[in-house]
């Protein structure tokens, strides 16, 4: 027999020491029943057959009072502190073998262009959490979708629901680099009106950034519209049009360069990327990490 297997056996009952502890520090026996889900008959069992096993008094009995002994001070303190560190340690263990399930709502055009590519670092810093990606242009029902949280495009308005401003948008024009040196090249904004000026639901942002660049020899109503953002991108990707960007979900396709910014001057949107989730789910520790990441990510 193993020096280690030796020191085992010779603790006491584990039972004996729990009931000894939760007795001692409700000084009652009738209070650690309850708190133990046993009889006060067990409780009392339990600690005279832990004295048993010490050989030791734990407390002095007198009709229904108890009070310590010397030995049952000395033991007390640090058997409040062992059990304590033995539920920490339990509890931290089931909580880290915990898959939580959380449902997240997002736009194809945010998930492809920003969301998809940074998943890595939500997986890797919250390996125990499993998300369930629902990709919708429509603003996701929390009621009937079995959604917890959604990023969802638009000015923030959402009755009953908890947001969050992650990811304001500035918009300004691009287009494939070849435009840059094409038929009608584009040395300044006016050069605009010799192409086809591609819109997103309306002509309301052309006209603002014209407005901001001063330029009143284009068209703001010109051109073709379209009601899906990846739409719009692949066609500024295959010559089709300029259109006008939002920047911080284009970083990469200007890093490389697969289509460029041919103008300094930037707009504010008036769409913006906001995080929402009902109020009963704000405080979900799953939603709460995928709510931390995205923000984490932005900054």
């Amino acid at each position: 027999m193993n020096k280690f297997h030796t020191k085992l056996r010779s603790l006491p009952s584990l039972a004996g020491l729990r009931g000894f502890e939760v007795a001692a520090r409700l000084m009652s026996f009738s209070a650690a029943a309850q708190e133990l889900n046993v009889t006060q008959t067990a409780v009392s069992h339990r600690i005279k057959t832990l004295e048993a096993q010490l050989g030791v008094k734990l407390f002095y009995r007198s009709g229904k009072t108890i009070t310590l002994t010397d030995a049952g001070k000395k033991l007390l303190p640090e058997a409040s502190e062992s059990f304590g560190r033995l539920e920490n340690i339990i509890h931290q263990i089931k909580t880290d073998s915990e898959t939580r399930v959380v449902a997240v709502s997002v736009t194809p055009s945010f998930a492809s262009k920003w969301l998809i590519q940074r998943l890595g670092n939500f997986w890797s810093a919250y390996p125990e959490i499993q998300l369930n990606i629902h990709h919708t242009l429509e603003n996701a029902n929390f009621t009937t979708d079995g959604v917890d949280i959604a990023i969802r495009g638009g000015n923030g308005d959402w009755p009953g629901l908890v947001t969050k401003l992650p990811l304001p948008l500035e918009q300004s024009p691009i287009c494939h680099p070849s435009v840059l040196e094409g038929k009608h090249p584009l040395k300044t904004a006016s050069d605009l009106r010799h192409h086809n000026l591609l819109h997103e639901d309306n002509y309301e942002d052309w006209t603002l950034w014209l407005e901001a660049a001063a330029v009143d020899d284009v068209d703001p109503q010109s051109g073709n519209v379209m009601n899906d953002s990846n739409s719009l991108g692949i066609a500024v990707e295959n010559c089709q049009g300029i259109a006008l960007g939002r920047l911080s979900l284009i970083e990469n396709d200007l890093k490389t360069g697969k289509i460029v910014k041919p103008f300094k001057i930037s707009i504010a949107s008036n769409f913006s990327y906001y995080l929402v989730c009902p109020k009963e789910k704000a405080e979900d520790p799953g939603v709460q990490a995928f709510r931390d990441f995205i923000l984490n990510e932005i900054q």
